[in-house]
């Protein structure tokens, strides 16, 4: 199992994001403005990988559970660094790993 995983068409990496509990996906088409460093095991992308979206009434398919203090119709944020694997969560994340360091999960199955 590894950290990262490409699917070619287009080319794009997800890694399974610990303070949402879902996965985030990169765009990594040469000229889209982010860098991979091609590694599945250690990913690092540049620059930071922000994830925004809107709160959902809870109990509808969308709803953040991660992000339990955002209103309905109120922005929800993962803003981090990914670098050799680890997963550096920014302040302006709105889940309970903000500002924390975590070494990225491997893939769940």
């Amino acid at each position: 199992m590894s950290k990262a995983w490409f699917d070619p068409h287009p080319p794009y990496v997800s890694f399974w994001c610990p303070g949402c509990n879902k996965d985030h996906t990169v765009n990594v088409t040469p000229g889209t403005g982010w860098g991979w460093n091609e590694s599945l095991e250690e990913p690092t992308f540049t620059p930071s990988v922000k994830v925004e979206a809107v709160q959902w009434s809870e109990g509808d398919h969308f709803y953040m559970p991660t992000h339990p203090n955002i209103e309905r119709g109120k922005p929800t944020c993962c803003h981090s660094f990914v670098t050799a694997g680890k997963i550096q969560f920014l302040a302006d994340c709105t889940h309970a790993l903000a500002g924390q360091t975590v070494e990225l999960p491997q893939r769940p199955e």
